[in-house]
Formats: structure tokens, sequence, C-alpha cells
């Protein structure tokens, strides 16, 4: 049935609640992002505050991930996540109270920046836990034959959120304001909250509950750094986000270069995700199993290029197809490596391997941000991004000759004994 069936996981019932819960959370998340970029350098005009927005999520996010792979592995998973959320929406509600008119006209630009940072780096904490979580609570929700379609439908609801959020994230400044639309995003995590205990709590997996933290976090890390796949296809994801996301300083094409303002921000956005939503359910349809390894470089390096593309437009229509381009690119990319995750990985060390994920992919997007926004500062905005694609197609064909067992990488026998084990 997974073989021929591109609906096999949504055939079952707490997997759509868990689509749902996720929707409603990561939309809540994307609208917040743009928000909250929006915010901060209206306050400050300088790409130094969108590095430092990078840099409280990243530093909190990289440092916590193993130990929070950890306690993932170790703990129930519904409840852990229904407590993560808990502890979000006090994230939502504090940035939301931060851009009130009480608070704005009361208390100085420093001091407001300050507490939006103390609150973004707050979430890089709680960011750690929701990836591990995330990861494992699939594998116990859908049987181990459907992973890889469990996989691309978890991964494609994901990026439709970030497409609306981002979409309505930017129009939302515009026809509502900053708070408000900080508030629309506090009443999305809560009914998220409320999702979660749709699902049934699962049961713990891991056979060495109460493994000192050191051995367990060497497990962990061996595993990955000895599986040539999985290392491989973080590796190149990493450098490919860390150098060439844009996505920290649209904000200063939108305003500065392309001069289309928040609405314009938002779809600029929206574009990157649509192109990925589109490939993912593409996907559904036409695996990407064979040939694995070559895809995955042939999609980066296709994301590489729509990067040079973007920064050296300055017609926003263009702007917007390379950015769609880089989405699609970038798509393929997210499905091929969450497969290999999933296919790969032992059911009591997915907290683990999925913190190590965080740590590569994850966190990367945090440093990339502040890449950017330092690169953006030292060189300008269009040459930071040029850079940038090109670091990431140098990258590509350094793993391509270097690594052969990434580039040779075919999933379709690990699939097929998976279909069979069951």
């Amino acid at each position: 049935m997974a073989k021929t069936d591109p609906y096999a996981a949504l055939r079952i019932k707490e997997f759509n609640i868990f689509l749902l819960l996720r929707l409603f959370l990561v939309f809540g998340w994307s609208m917040q992002f743009i928000v909250i970029e929006w915010q901060v350098y209206s306050l400050t005009k300088d790409p130094w505050s969108l590095a430092l927005i990078g840099a409280c999520e990243f530093i909190p996010a990289f440092f916590m991930a193993p130990f929070s792979g950890h306690i993932v592995d170790q703990k129930e998973k519904r409840n852990l996540l229904a407590l993560c959320i808990a502890a979000f929406s006090l994230i939502s509600l504090g940035l939301f109270l931060l851009t009130t008119n009480m608070v704005i006209t009361s208390w100085s630009t420093n001091r407001i920046l300050y507490s939006i940072y103390a609150l973004v780096f707050f979430g890089g904490f709680m960011r750690s836990f929701f990836g591990p979580i995330i990861f494992s609570l699939i594998a116990l929700i859908v049987p181990k034959k459907i992973y890889p379609n469990a996989a691309t439908w978890s991964t494609s609801t994901w990026k439709t959120a970030a497409v609306l959020g981002a979409l309505f994230g930017g129009f939302f400044i515009s026809w509502m304001g900053v708070p408000s639309t900080l508030c629309v995003v506090f009443v999305l995590v809560v009914i998220a909250f409320f999702l979660t205990f749709l699902i049934k709590k699962k049961p713990i997996l891991n056979k060495k509950i109460g493994e000192s933290v050191k051995e367990s976090l060497k497990a962990g890390v061996l595993f990955v750094f000895h599986n040539k796949a999985i290392l491989g296809a973080l590796t190149l994801d990493m450098i490919a986000v860390l150098f060439g996301g844009t996505v920290a300083i649209l904000v200063i094409f939108a305003q500065d270069i392309l001069e289309v303002g928040s609405q314009g921000l938002g779809i600029l956005n929206a574009s990157i995700s649509l192109g990925s939503i589109i490939t993912m359910f593409v996907t559904t349809y036409i695996p990407i199993s064979k040939n694995t390894g070559k895809k995955l470089l042939v999609s980066i390096f296709i994301f590489g290029l729509s990067m040079i593309g973007f920064g050296l437009s300055s017609v926003f229509w263009v702007s917007v197809l390379m950015l769609f381009i880089s989405g699609a690119a970038d798509g393929i990319s997210m499905i091929i490596r969450q497969t290999i995750l999933q296919l790969k990985t032992p059911d009591d060390m997915r907290g683990r391997v999925s913190s190590v994920n965080s740590m590569f992919v994850g966190s990367s997007n945090e440093l990339g941000a502040v890449e950017s926004g330092v690169a953006a500062k030292l060189m300008g905005p269009v040459a930071a991004v040029v850079f940038g694609g090109t670091m990431t197609l140098i990258t590509v064909i350094a793993i391509g000759i270097k690594n052969p067992i990434l580039r040779d990488l075919d999933l379709t026998a690990d699939m097929g004994e998976n279909q069979t084990t069951e």
C-alpha cells in the first residue's frame, strides 16, 4: 500500500490530528518570525539587529540540542510536546505585550529590544525540543512501512504553514498592525496546545531509561558520525542553509532595494515555501528514492544558483521567481534528508539523532541569520546573497567529489526492506 498510495499516512486519524496541530503551530511561528524581524528592523534600521535575532535563537538551540535529544528519548512524547507548546505560548504572549502602545510609549527602544532578544533566546531554548519530539512522535503514530509517506506529508504541512504564515504575516502587519498580528499568533499556539491532547500517550521505546547523559549523548553522536549517508546529507544541507539562506535579510530587500513594503515581504517569504510545497506534493506521487544522492546534490546546486539570481535581481517578479525556484529545490533536499533519517534511525535513538540533525541543520538557520546579517553589514545585502550562493555551489561540487557514498546513495532497497519487515 505504501508503495502506491500517496495518502497512506493520511488514513491514520492521529496522524491527521498531528498534522493539524503542526499546521497551527508553524503558521503562528512563521508569522511571529516575520513580525518580529519587521518590528526590530523598523526600530533600528540596522542589519546587525537582525543578526542578533539569529544569534539569540542559535546559541540556546545549538548548545541545548544534545541534552534535549537525551530528554526526549527518556520521556513520554505527547505530554512533553504539550509542555513545550505551553512554554512557547508564553513567549508569544510576551512578544505581543512588548508591541502594545502602553509599552512602546513608556519603555525606551533599547529596553524593548533587549526584552525581545530575551524572549527570542528563550524561544531558541524551547525549539531545541520541538525537532526531536516531532521526529520521534511521527514514528510512534504511523507504521514503519509508511515512514517516507508520513515524512513527506509532515514536511509538506510544515511548509504549507510556513507559506501561509509568511504571507499573512506580511499582510497582517499592513492590515492589523504588529500587536494584533502577534495576538493572532498567541491564539494559534493555544489552539495547537489543546489539539495535543487528542493524541494518545505513547510508549517509551528506549530500553536504557536512566542512562547517564554522557553515555546517551556519546551513543547518539557516534551513530550519526558512523552512518555516512546521514552524515553526508546533514553536512551538505547545513552548509547550504548556513551560506545560502536569505530569509533573515529579506526585510532589507523589501524595504530598501525592491521597495515593496510589508506586503512584498510577505510575498517574498511565501514564494520560497510555495516552491517547496509544490515539490513536496509532487513527490507523494513521484517518489525520489532512486538515485537519491545525485538528486540531493543537483537540488542543492540549483538552490545555490537561484540565490545568486535573487541577489543580482532588482525586479520584484524576477526576485519572486528566483525564491520560488530556491524553495522548490530546497523542498527536494528536505524530503530526501527526512526520509534518510526516518529509515536509518533506530526507534530508541530518534530523539538523539534528531537533536544532532537540529545542531547541523536546524541551528544553522539561526547561525545563517547571523552570517547573513553580518555579511550584509560588511559587504552590503546584494554581495552577501551572491557570496552565500557561490559558497553553496562550491560546497556541492566538493562534497559530490569527496563523498561517493552520498553521491551514489539509493534508498530504493531501504524502502523495500521496510515494506517486507512489517
